[in-house]
């Protein structure tokens, strides 16, 4: 059965257009996904991300228990509020998930999980916490509202109770603090998102959430649907999991070599995997493609280097710049000139460094 979040009657009267994702009833777009796209580039737009599953980890050992669960250093968290991503590995250093993890007190920390893969994570969660006595309790009675792009702090920030406003206004990248919305609504304001735009991601819980969303509208936010999502994402450089990455693919092959601490002393799954693998030479490596000739990158597509063969990613048009761009992964090494494989025909393509865009222009080399 198809699971709906609390926004969805609220999606369905603005018009928008439903599709299945991982499960979940959700809105593609409100009529345009490039004005959607480029409301945020230039604005504020805001997306209905309450699929993604929210979980509170809860127990003295709690630490102890990202230690050994994450490949980032869950030791980098000092500070109530702050934010950390991390990929979640198996034995064989495959990605089983990427998240947001949050620390609250030695006690309590949150998670922000991938609702395609909610069954799975929490399956994997509570048994690598049970030998620490971790309590694992989801969230389901919070809706999740993105709000990105260079004004949507300030839209945010005049809906807050004014005794929050500056406190919530000073907040850093990757940290989150409670605060009163309109109406009094209590809201978990994060500074996070998944489009290359500043804003922030805000817990609600469920009953508020149409009342929020509602007056973010008001305020001039522009409602998203998950399609201008997905090409903010990949202009911005992002893994999407499930297509960038997943189990057979690790960290090293994922572009996320970054998110992955081989401190000293701290045993977490996949490290053996991770750096046999290292050692041995990583076979694969993620780039950024871009196509100047007209035309779509797309999944799957195949990539020629002089290395062998590779495959598209993620890959759309880019509204932002106009051209086709994509993340590959290829044979490592030097991959000489490179083509893609589009119903037959080699077409050339430039290997770029990503995020294809910053502060909503194109970055060097792109």
């Amino acid at each position: 059965m198809t699971e709906k979040t609390v926004l969805n009657a609220t999606h369905r009267a603005a018009g928008a257009r439903m599709v299945d994702f991982g499960g979940w009833d959700m809105p593609i777009n409100y009529g345009s996904q490039i004005e959607e796209h480029h409301a945020v580039r230039s604005d504020a737009g805001m997306f209905d991300v309450s699929h993604m599953t929210v979980v509170d980890l809860h127990g003295p050992r709690t630490r102890d228990f990202l230690r050994h669960l994450l490949a980032n250093s869950i030791d980098k968290l000092k500070v109530t509020g702050k934010a950390l991503y991390s990929c979640m590995l198996d034995e064989q250093g495959g990605v089983i998930d990427d998240l947001i993890v949050y620390y609250f007190d030695e006690g309590h920390y949150r998670l922000v999980v991938n609702a395609a893969t909610r069954a799975k994570d929490l399956a994997w969660i509570a048994r690598q916490a049970e030998p620490y006595g971790v309590e694992v309790k989801e969230r389901p009675d919070f809706a999740m509202v993105a709000v990105q792009g260079p004004n949507a702090r300030a839209k945010v920030l005049d809906l807050l109770h004014e005794a929050d406003r500056e406190r919530i206004a000073r907040l850093g990248r990757f940290a989150a603090a409670a605060a009163q919305g309109p109406h009094g609504i209590p809201l978990f304001v994060a500074r996070t998102g998944y489009t290359g735009e500043d804003g922030f991601e805000i817990l609600v819980p469920e009953p508020h959430a149409v009342a929020l969303w509602n007056a973010l509208a008001a305020a001039g936010v522009r409602p998203c649907g998950l399609g201008a999502r997905d090409t903010l994402r990949l202009e911005a450089g992002m893994n999407l999991y499930g297509q960038d990455m997943d189990e057979s693919v690790s960290p090293w092959e994922a572009g996320l070599a970054w998110t992955v601490a081989l401190d000293a002393g701290r045993d977490f799954i996949g490290r053996d995997a991770l750096e046999r693998q290292q050692a041995a030479g990583v076979p694969r490596a993620m780039v950024g493609l871009v196509m100047e000739e007209k035309g779509v990158l797309r999944h799957g597509q195949k990539v020629l280097t002089d290395n062998g063969e590779g495959e598209i990613l993620s890959g759309t048009f880019s509204p932002t710049l106009g051209k086709a761009i994509a993340f590959a992964r290829i044979p490592a090494g030097e991959p000489g000139a490179v083509r893609v494989d589009i119903r037959g025909r080699e077409v050339p393509v430039r290997v770029v460094k990503y995020p294809f865009v910053r502060d909503g222009k194109a970055c060097e080399g792109v």
